[in-house]
């Protein structure tokens, strides 16, 4: 059941029974963005662009461990600021070093772009011989004045400069607007297969979809030629819907790879958060009913991390997710987050830990809150 050492493949073909592997080219506001403060999607469609740009990496492996980039930039809930940067820079040297490949952004992750935008300057700047293989990912945003294929296409562009690409390695939709917007829907679909088709981006994955409308876009790309790479969706020990919902099982049979958002549950999983130390700003009123059932779960993650040499509750947490065929991209806001996010990859639990975990899980008794715009 668990996931072997070796690194996770997500290349694509065009049929849909094979292993899903991003395909590389030739020569998604979501519940975390909206219940914890509109303003993050506020100012994501101003350009930045640098004035070169980076060798495309080749997408024939997004490895097992992914790094979140959502704190890189966006202020209102992780109260970033420009001092930070510093810190980031070290962040993501080490994660390059590390072995991480996948580092997930979005256009409406802080003011105008800013977490793409430190990405790519970050890259650029980045010192170690592995930064070739760098995979840049990013969210495109459903806004209101998106009604048309090329104003998404115009979006994945603005995207590709702040990310010093002449092509965004995987380009996802954020989330549908299916439950909402129907009819902004296939202008969407429209504009993301074009961005694909004119080179801008060169794998197509997904945000917030459920298993029905998966099944509805994929029919569409497979009718356009255009291979759907992999699917983001919150999944957690606090947020197993994807597992539940049947996601997870239709991923597998379309071969689309899954990759976990807010694995630690936006930090709730860490084991530093309870009921007298709730998390700061928003996240603790987002999440105060989730903390009363959390000492059971976090004393068995405890346990199962003392049995693998004194592993800490996120990594325990993160292995948890890798075990189910995912790839997690918890974030990082220093070098030691990310050192215990490393960690992660050192071990495997075994079946009977993973049973205990979900047990565990089970009785909280209470998930954390899902995307407004995950679709069924």
């Amino acid at each position: 059941m668990c996931a072997s050492t070796s690194s996770t493949s997500a290349s694509t073909s065009k049929k849909v029974d094979t292993p899903p592997v991003v395909q590389p080219r030739a020569p998604i506001i979501t519940r975390r963005d909206i219940v914890l403060g509109s303003a993050l999607a506020v100012g994501a469609h101003t350009l930045g662009a640098p004035a070169a740009f980076a060798a495309p990496a080749k997408l024939s492996d997004i490895g097992t461990l992914g790094l979140g980039c959502w704190a890189w930039g966006n202020k209102l809930v992780f109260q970033y600021d420009e001092s930070m940067d510093d810190e980031l820079q070290r962040v993501f040297n080490r994660a390059v070093d590390g072995g991480i490949k996948l580092f997930d952004s979005a256009d409406s992750y802080g003011k105008d772009g800013r977490s793409e935008t430190l990405l790519g300057e970050f890259l650029r700047e980045c010192p170690s011989a592995k930064k070739d293989g760098v995979i840049l990912a990013t969210k495109l945003a459903p806004y209101p004045w998106r009604v048309t294929s090329k104003s998404f296409v115009d979006a994945a562009k603005s995207s590709a400069k702040r990310l010093g690409r002449e092509q965004i390695d995987l380009g996802q939709l954020h989330w549908s607007t299916g439950n909402y917007q129907p009819l902004q829907e296939g202008a969407l679909w429209a504009g993301i297969a074009d961005a694909y088709d004119e080179g801008v981006i060169g794998a197509v994955g997904l945000s917030n979809y459920g298993p029905k409308q998966l099944r509805k876009i994929h029919k569409y790309m497979t009718a356009r030629g255009v291979p759907i790479s992999t699917l983001q969706v919150q999944y957690s020990l606090l947020s197993r819907f994807p597992e539940l919902n049947g996601t997870k099982e239709t991923c597998d049979e379309l071969g689309i790879k899954l990759i976990a958002y807010s694995p630690l549950a936006l930090g709730l999983l860490t084991g530093k958060y309870s009921v007298s130390n709730p998390p700061p700003g928003l996240r603790g009123n987002a999440y105060k009913g989730v903390l009363p059932g959390l000492p059971t779960l976090l004393e068995t993650m405890r346990e199962v991390g003392d049995a693998h040499d004194g592993k800490t509750p996120a990594q325990v947490a993160i292995n948890w997710c890798i075990c189910k065929d995912t790839v997690p991209i918890p974030g990082a806001k220093n070098v030691r987050q990310l050192e215990d996010n490393l960690g992660a990859t050192s071990f495997r639990l075994t079946e009977g830990e993973i049973d205990a975990l979900d047990r565990a899980a089970e009785k909280v008794g209470v998930s954390v809150s899902q995307n407004i715009f995950q679709t069924a």
